[in-house]
C-alpha cells in the first residue's frame, strides 16, 4: 500500500517496560524506511536531555517496525518531532530533535537538493500517467544549449511517468535554409507562403531534419522517442487554410493548412510505450497534399484530441507581465476571463495577444492547463511543472479554477 496510513503504536524501553503512560501510544503515520531513515538520528523526552535508557538510531540507526504493518514500514522512535514537523501533525512529545553540528557544507547542500525532490513529490505523484503536449518553438531550437537541458527535462518527466508528446517548428532554420536556395521569404497575415519550392525546402528542414534531430538527442540523453513525420507514420491531417483579406476575397497562402483530424491511436500506443512521439507541424491533406501548418495551431490540435493534461508553450518570452519592462512583474496563473480581461485593458498587447488567444481557444477545445514559459531559462520545463510557484504563466479554464476554489473550502470547512 502505498499511500500513507494512520496506525497506533506502543514505544518501549530499551529495558522491556513500556514507556509512561502519558506517551503509551501515539497515532503516527507509516512511511518508507528511507524517508525515516532520513530523519534526525538524535532524540531526549521531552527534557532537553538525551536519555539513554531510549533506543535511538545513533550511531546504528535502529528502527521499530509497526507492529502489523506492511514490510518494509519502520518508525524510529527519535523521528517522532521531525516527522511530526515535515507532516504537519504536533510532535507526542516522545523525543525532539536535537541539532548536528557536525553536518557539513557539502552534506547541507546534499539536503537542500533532498528537500527539493520532496517538494516535487506531490507534483510527481499527481501528473503519473497524464499527457502533456509539449510546443517547441523554432526559437528554442536554435538556442543548442537551452535544448539541452529542455530535452533533458523531457527524458526527465517521460521517466517519472508523464506521457510526453513534443510538437516543433523550425521557421529559422526553414528560413535559412530558403535563404541558402536563393528564395526569398515571404508572408502573408504572418503565415508563410508557401510555394512548391518552399514546401520542399519546409518538408527537408522541418519534418526530416530538425526532427530526426530532436529524435536523436532524446535518445542519446537517454529517452525513448519516435519520428512521426512523413517518412515513418504520418499523424495530422488537414486541409488548405483560408483566410480573407481586407476586401473579403480569399486570400493565397500555397499549401498552407490547418489541421483537422490527428491519429490518436498511434501517439497513443507510443506513449503508453514510453516512447516520446516528436511531431513535425506538417499535415497531409485531403488529396494526399503535404501542407504547411503553423506550430502552435498544430500543438493545439494534438492537445485536444489527446485530451491532454497541459499545453506547454516554449518560447523566448517568460510568459505574462504586467509590465514589459519589469520581468518581476511576471502573472503566475490566469483564468480564461482575467486573460480576456487584460487583453481589453491593454495589459496583454500587441505581438502576445494573438499567442493568448490561440491559449483561450485552446482551453475552449478541453485542455485543462496551458503554461507559456520561456524555454531559454535552464531547466524550465522542471521548475514549471514540479515545483510550486512555477517560472511562467499558467492558464486554465473558469469553470476549473471555481473547481479548485470550490474543493479548497470544502476542505478547509471539513477542518
Amino acid at each position: 500500500h502505498r499511500g500513507l496510513q494512520d496506525r497506533r503504536i506502543d514505544h518501549h524501553r530499551a529495558d522491556g517496560q513500556r514507556s509512561p503512560p502519558a506517551t503509551q501510544s501515539t497515532v503516527v503515520r507509516a512511511f518508507p524506511i528511507a524517508l525515516l531513515q532520513a530523519t534526525h538520528p538524535v532524540a531526549s523526552r521531552g527534557s532537553g536531555e538525551p536519555d539513554a535508557s531510549w533506543r535511538i538510531l545513533a550511531p546504528k540507526r535502529r528502527v521499530y517496525p509497526i507492529p502489523g504493518g506492511p514490510p518494509g514500514f519502520v518508525f524510529p522512535v527519535c523521528g517522532a518531532a521531525a516527522v511530526g514537523t515535515i507532516w504537519g501533525f504536533p510532535p507526542a512529545g516522545i523525543c525532539r530533535p536535537v541539532p548536528n553540528p557536525s553536518i557539513t557544507k557539502a552534506q547541507q547542500k546534499a539536503i537542500q537538493k533532498a528537500d527539493t525532490l520532496i517538494e516535487a513529490l506531490g507534483w510527481i505523484r499527481k501528473f503519473r500517467d497524464t499527457t502533456t503536449v509539449i510546443k517547441l518553438g523554432g526559437s528554442v531550437v536554435e538556442h543548442p544549449e537551452s535544448l539541452r537541458h529542455l530535452l533533458l527535462d523531457i527524458v526527465f518527466m517521460s521517466t517519472l511517468g508523464m506521457r510526453i508528446i513534443v510538437v516543433h517548428g523550425g521557421g529559422k532554420a526553414i528560413s535559412r535554409a530558403m535563404d541558402a536556395a536563393g528564395i526569398e521569404p515571404r508572408f502573408v497575415q504572418g503565415r508563410r507562403y508557401t510555394d512548391k519550392a518552399t514546401l520542399d525546402i519546409v518538408e527537408k528542414v522541418l519534418a526530416t531534419e530538425v526532427n530526426h534531430e530532436l529524435v536523436a538527442k532524446i535518445e542519446e540523453y537517454g529517452g525513448r522517442a519516435m519520428s512521426l513525420n512523413f517518412l515513418s507514420t504520418n499523424v495530422l491531417f488537414g486541409e488548405k487554410l483560408e483566410l480573407q483579406g481586407p476586401d473579403g476575397g480569399a486570400v493565397d497562402l500555397g499549401n498552407v493548412g490547418e489541421v483537422n483530424r490527428v491519429d490518436r491511436l498511434t501517439i497513443d500506443n507510443l506513449t503508453y510505450a514510453g516512447q516520446v512521439p516528436v511531431i513535425p507541424s506538417m499535415a497531409l491533406g485531403p488529396d494526399g497534399e503535404k501542407l504547411n501548418v503553423n506550430a502552435d495551431t498544430a500543438a493545439t490540435a494534438v492537445a485536444a484530441a489527446l485530451g491532454a493534461e497541459k499545453l506547454v508553450v516554449l518560447s523566448d518570452i517568460p510568459g505574462v507581465l504586467r509590465d514589459v519592462n519589469d520581468p518581476e512583474s511576471l502573472i503566475h496563473s490566469l483564468t480564461a476571463s482575467e486573460a480576456r480581461r487584460l487583453i481589453a485593458d491593454g495589459t496583454i498587447s500587441s505581438g502576445m495577444i494573438p499567442k493568448i488567444e490561440g491559449c483561450l481557444h485552446t482551453l475552449e477545445q478541453g485542455v485543462k492547463k496551458i503554461h507559456i514559459i520561456d524555454g531559454r531559462l535552464r531547466h524550465s520545463l522542471l521548475l514549471e511543472i514540479y515545483t510550486t510557484s512555477g517560472v511562467g504563466t499558467e492558464l486554465v479554464r473558469d469553470d476549473a479554477a471555481a473547481l479548485a476554489t470550490n474543493g479548497a473550502m470544502a476542505v478547509a470547512g471539513a477542518r
